[in-house]
């Protein structure tokens, strides 16, 4: 475990993946479990104030576009529920590991994005990651 959890924080994480990741498979929801899980971590930047999986999905301004977009609606799965699982407990996945921001841009991946290093795509998403000495907890 990286962060503290409940069960409903599991579930809540698994529909967060699942409105943002879905058509991107497995892998890339597991990269957006990675994504919140490190915004929980972070203590840094926009993510001074989140300490909670529920702070994290329903961050504003600046949270995730299903929570703002009304797509994020969609009951989590038993697999969404074990692949959130998975990122609580530590699991990371490249280029999302260290990641605390990601998009899907109209055509190539910028080398940055508000400042932060592109980390590398997935799919449609591209993946952004501070520098360490920003943002030492999420590395």
């Amino acid at each position: 475990m990286v962060i503290p959890y409940n069960e409903e924080d599991v579930k809540l994480l698994a529909r967060l993946m699942r409105a943002e990741a879905e058509g991107e498979g497995q892998l890339g929801m597991l990269m957006v479990g990675n994504v919140g899980v490190n915004r929980v971590r972070a203590d840094c930047l926009d993510f001074k104030d989140i300490r909670t999986v529920r702070n994290m999905v329903y961050q504003r301004p600046g949270g995730f576009e299903a929570t703002q977009k009304g797509y994020f609606y969609q009951r989590a799965r038993q697999q969404d529920i074990d692949l959130a699982r998975k990122t609580i407990k530590g699991g990371r996945y490249h280029p999302a590991s260290n990641s605390l921001w990601f998009f899907r841009p109209e055509g190539n991946c910028p080398a940055q994005w508000y400042g932060q290093n592109n980390s590398g795509r997935f799919k449609s998403h591209c993946f952004f990651t501070p520098l360490q000495s920003a943002c030492p907890t999420v590395y």
